[in-house]
């Protein structure tokens, strides 16, 4: 089974934690590490023979165009991080809308292609923001992989579906979501999808919590980096909480060969090739039959 890896191009200073300290006006100032460090995961991609998704911001195609036609160039999949990094339940829909539209736009016009899937700034389509669902298929997406179905003080959904699902939003419309990776723990369910929590966990855990995941649905999991995430020399955030520190610098130096074992572990490929597979019930070149139709959900039963 061929699993999900996503990589989400965004840099340090653009973090939602960093926030207080840092304004989206203020973003100029700091150096961009971006480029060399989304070279680095290319480069080990490359050398292990995988292809994978990269949601990239809009801000950062706007100053990286080239970045951008290089991991096209490589054979990956772009997709689409928003504009700006702000938290989607935090904007005004017309706002959002404006962004979506736009960083959709931008990255069509530097690749030549159609972007596809969507990815909210850290996973902040939550009960409160389901509209924007509705926004994502306006502007012409066909899945989105923002949803996790678990208890943050920053985002989730519980209650959401844990599989590949078709995402209803009204009568008319639906868009395929591809929720977060969590498994079932002494009770509870554990975000294990990657960032902050393959840094933070022993890796053992998580490749024990990833393949009860999939075990659990019957489906490839889902699996994400920031380029950030492989950099231990970025420059640190003055003023930053201890929480935001923590979750941010834990580990960074065990990342990049943590990443190494994890894709000789499993087998990798972009959110599009994994989707096809379940948008019928065709098989997808090379992999086994899936075994029944999507499962749809309704997300104005969760509602607000």
């Amino acid at each position: 089974m061929k699993h999900a890896m996503t990589v989400d191009v965004e840099d340090y200073f653009q973090v939602a934690a960093f926030a207080p300290n840092i304004k989206y006006d203020e973003w100029e100032k700091w150096p961009m590490r971006v480029e060399q460090n989304t070279h680095a995961i290319l480069d080990l991609f490359d050398k292990q023979g995988i292809q994978a998704t990269f949601f990239v911001l809009g801000w950062v195609a706007e100053r990286k165009p080239e970045l951008v036609r290089e991991i096209q160039k490589r054979g990956h999949e772009i997709a689409c991080h928003g504009m700006t990094h702000q938290l989607v339940y935090s904007q005004k829909p017309e706002v959002f809308r404006e962004e979506t539209f736009r960083s959709k736009a931008l990255l069509e016009d530097i690749t030549g292609q159609a972007v596809n899937g969507y990815r909210a700034a850290s996973y902040s389509i939550t009960k409160q923001s389901l509209w924007a669902l509705e926004t994502l298929i306006d502007a012409g997406f066909t899945y989105d992989s923002s949803i996790f179905p678990v208890h943050h003080d920053r985002y989730g959904m519980p209650g959401a579906p844990l599989n590949i699902h078709t995402a209803i939003t009204t009568a008319e419309k639906s868009i395929t979501e591809f929720p977060l990776t969590s498994a079932q723990f002494m009770g509870r369910r554990l975000p294990v999808a990657g960032g902050g929590y393959f840094r933070i966990y022993p890796y053992w855990f998580t490749r024990s919590m990833l393949k009860r995941a999939s075990e659990e649905i019957d489906q490839p999991f889902i699996f994400y980096l920031h380029p950030w995430e492989v950099d231990p020399n970025q420059p640190r955030i003055p003023g930053a909480s201890a929480l935001s520190r923590f979750r941010h610098y834990t580990n960074l130096k065990r990342c990049m060969p943590r990443l190494e074992t994890l894709i000789k572990d499993f087998e990798f490929t972009t959110v599009q090739a994994v989707t096809d597979t379940y948008i019928s019930n065709a098989p997808a070149s090379g992999d086994a039959p899936v075994k029944s139709a999507m499962q749809q959900f309704d997300y104005r039963s969760l509602s607000t």
